[in-house]
């Protein structure tokens, strides 16, 4: 278990109208797609991804849904939090490389922070980076060049970052494919780079306690194996054999809900 540290927020940043980046001070130590179990005194603790990190700072972008979160964006600069981890996988680092990421939505969030360390690393990075509308699509000015797209045209593309990768990938023939978001999109990307023998890595989300694999909350059918800790990145290869990968979740009760 780790143990819980206290951060100062150094400032907050609105990315859309239901998200918010928290810069947080302070050396995490983190690698690309693990995240932090972020607690606020008397109210909750829970996981997200980290979207930026440098020597002195983290950042943690959060999409408003329940009572935590809503708790989360009343906070501002120099207020504290607690935070334990990072937790989990992380995302397989290549170097001088060709390489695309497609995010979803808030999917972005652990995205962003991959995509600096495949820039620093020197890759050819092709990023396709889809959403509902222009008010769900994150990172707009810091990831200038992507390739946007939206359900209803407010940006880029009207349609889904998997039609462009689909359409692309042969051109591209990158050595590696990353992705974040909603699971659905997540299993055509899947499929996309299993059909053009590319491999895949994503980032999965299921409801999460503990965030070091003693509660079993997280725990996916069949194999039993826990995202907080064999996860939240895993291969494509891996995905196949996840019978509720693309078809369902638990909820925190344990309950099967059907995507």
């Amino acid at each position: 278990m780790s143990e819980i540290k206290v951060y100062k927020i150094r400032k907050v940043k609105d990315e859309t109208p239901f998200m918010k980046t928290f810069t947080f001070v302070g050396d995490l130590g983190a690698k690309p797609g693990q995240f932090v179990m972020v607690w606020i005194p008397g109210v909750d603790q829970k996981p997200f991804g980290i979207s930026r990190q440098t020597k002195n700072e983290f950042d943690v972008s959060v999409l408003v849904r329940g009572k935590f979160t809503k708790a989360m964006f009343k906070l501002e600069a120099g207020d504290k939090c607690g935070i334990s981890g990072p937790f989990g996988t992380s995302f397989s680092l290549v170097k001088n490389k060709k390489v695309a990421v497609v995010g979803g939505g808030c999917g972005m969030a652990p995205l962003g922070f991959l995509i600096d360390e495949l820039k620093k690393n020197k890759c050819k990075v092709t990023i396709y980076n889809g959403a509902r509308s222009i008010d769900n699509v994150m990172f707009v000015n810091r990831f200038k060049d992507s390739q946007f797209c939206t359900g209803d045209a407010t940006l880029g593309h009207e349609g889904y970052a998997t039609d462009l990768l689909e359409g692309q990938i042969g051109k591209l023939n990158p050595v590696m494919v990353y992705s974040c978001g909603p699971e659905m999109m997540m299993q055509v990307v899947c499929e996309i780079c299993s059909e053009n023998k590319v491999p895949c890595e994503v980032s999965m989300e299921r409801y999460m306690k503990c965030g070091f694999g003693v509660c079993g909350q997280c725990v996916m059918d069949p194999l039993g194996i826990r995202m907080c800790t064999e996860g939240p990145v895993i291969s494509c290869e891996l995905t196949k054999k996840l019978a509720e990968f693309g078809n369902y979740y638990r909820d925190k009760s344990g309950k099967k809900v059907n995507f």
